[in-house]
């Protein structure tokens, strides 16, 4: 499509070293995190799995037919460095790296290497991308190799365009959108530019070689574990309780808003629009409008394929196509604007306020360094629980259920016994409180982030259709759960909006392994992190 020839002038090596030594500074306080939500829900079991048995199919849990690049190259770390949390975060942070240097080389491609480095430091400090550059995800891996496919589409190098983007489907499924999308734009290719040469053809093949990659995992996947698709409970999950026609509406607005807006990317996408109306500068040349145009179909493929499928509207199922994005909008902007440094500078600092300010509207805790203080909470909770109750059987919910009974995960050092409710909701709590012969104490905590004055709070058809569509719930605050519980709260911890808490139940007494021990208040979390 388009071809820099000084795109060659940076060595990629040099620029790999430079992307990963910024990131691995700046995550350094965060790298011997234990795992977190879903990295101990399914990510890291995986790759265990793999690890141990060799199984590119979980064997510890029901499989929900991820592809398995990612889990093996953890295995591969571990197996070579040994398995900690350290080495799991570093091993992520290469991945970041390469797609950083990806990002880096794509804009530079496109368009200058102004904007390549403005482009890549924006993507570097944007929250999300920043939080999964150290977490065991798949959607980061996913977007590294659609960068680099990209990278060589528009370079026309159809057979590693082939091959970046069968490694993205290997990474994550929902990889296949961007191969997909562009076989698309081919088709509409000639009949948007009937006389430009370089689009009449027939659409490149190569792009659907990630197809039949993809296919081949499932097939692979179906005759191992006897789904195609993943177990029913993550197909109806993630795809059959998705279908409502206002569910996915009211989704597509989420994805656009997190596309263009989410976590203070507003300021850039708004600085973009308002620099539209401005004359270009002489000598600026934009992005060549079919990159554009093959860009906006990638983006809006994921913007509508993410608005039909996925149980949980998580922002990094959007991060192969937000730097899309950000390289549109800095590219605009250093077209228009002679102040556009200034503009890049503003936002970036934006981002990084973001990271530590939680914003007035619900986010989920991966986004921010909000995971950073759930995981403090939870250590400190979990290592009094330890401590104090031994062998007590615990009242909690997921993910706490799985910190507590898998000591790999970072929180405990030996399995305790839990009994797991759904959330900690006031219908949940009255139906433990029914069974309170079944275990001797409750490990309470917030589940999301509530702000303290949320935006459309009193908008009751918005905060119904939280509820009915994307599993919105209220937790009930500690005090009222000990109440609810009939048991005495013994144990709180706050931090930044998010909370912990341990009630003990009067029997408790038989379980614990010292006489007597002070009821202990907490209002912040144990680390040597700093805000």
């Amino acid at each position: 499509m388009t071809t820099n020839p000084a795109s060659r002038r940076y060595p990629t090596p040099v620029l790999f070293t430079l992307f990963f030594l910024g990131l691995f500074a700046l995550h350094a306080p965060l790298l011997r995190l234990p795992y977190f939500w879903d990295e101990a829900g399914y990510y890291i079991p995986a790759a265990r799995d793999l690890l141990f048995s060799g199984s590119l199919v979980p064997t510890s849990m029901p499989s929900n037919a991820h592809p398995p690049l990612v889990m093996a190259w953890l295995a591969l770390a571990w197996k070579t460095l040994g398995f900690t949390p350290v080495v799991t975060r570093t091993a992520m942070l290469l991945i970041a790296a390469f797609a950083l240097l990806g990002v880096f080389r794509l804009a530079r491609q496109v368009a200058n290497t102004q904007v390549a480095a403005a482009s890549a430091i924006c993507t570097a400090l944007y929250p999300v991308f920043f939080t999964q550059s150290s977490l065991a995800h798949l959607d980061l891996a996913a977007a590294a190799f659609t960068f680099w496919g990209l990278l060589a589409y528009v370079e026309d190098r159809l057979p590693a365009t082939a091959i970046w983007f069968s490694l993205a489907v290997l990474s994550k499924e929902t990889a296949i959108l961007a191969p997909l999308a562009l076989f698309a734009w081919e088709l509409l290719g000639t009949t948007i530019w009937p006389r430009d040469r370089s689009r009449n053809r027939t659409p490149d093949t190569p792009l659907l070689f990630p197809l039949i990659t993809l296919l081949l995992w499932y097939a692979y996947h179906y005759h191992r574990s006897g789904f195609l698709f993943g177990n029913p409970d993550f197909v109806r999950y993630n795809v059959q309780e998705t279908l409502h026609p206002l569910r996915i509406l009211l989704a597509l607005g989420l994805r656009l808003w997190q596309l263009l807006a989410y976590l203070n990317l507003y300021l850039l996408t708004l600085a973009t629009l308002l620099a539209m109306f401005r004359t270009p500068l002489p000598d600026r040349q934009r992005i060549p409008l079919p990159v554009q145009f093959a860009f906006l179909s990638v983006i809006l493929a994921y913007a509508f394929a993410m608005a039909i499928v996925g149980g949980a509207v998580l922002a990094r199922y959007m991060l192969p196509v937000v730097p899309l994005v950000i390289i549109i909008c800095v590219s605009t902007l250093r077209r228009r604007v002679r102040s556009w440094p200034a503009i890049v500078v503003i936002v970036a600092l934006a981002f990084v306020a973001a990271l530590f300010v939680n914003p007035p509207y619900g986010i989920s805790l991966e986004d921010t360094l909000a995971y950073r203080d759930y995981i403090q909470l939870h250590q400190d909770a979990e290592n009094v629980l330890e401590a104090r109750y031994p062998m007590a059987r615990v009242l909690t919910a997921w993910p706490a259920s799985d910190e507590i009974t898998s000591p790999y995960l970072g929180y405990v050092t030996r399995p305790m016994h839990a009994v797991r409710i759904d959330d900690f909701t006031a219908a949940q709590l009255f139906a433990a409180s029914g069974l309170r012969s079944k275990f001797d104490v409750a490990l309470v905590f917030s589940t999301k982030y509530q702000p303290s004055h949320p935006l459309f709070e009193r908008w009751g058809t918005w905060q119904r259709w939280k509820t009915e569509f994307f599993g919105y719930h209220r937790d009930v605050p500690p005090a009222a759960a000990a109440q609810i519980l009939g048991g005495q709260l013994v144990y709180e911890g706050r931090r930044s909006g998010q909370w912990v808490a341990i009630i003990e139940l009067a029997r408790v007494e038989e379980t614990r392994t010292n006489a007597k021990m002070p009821r202990i208040l907490s209002n912040s979390g144990h680390s040597g992190l700093t805000n």
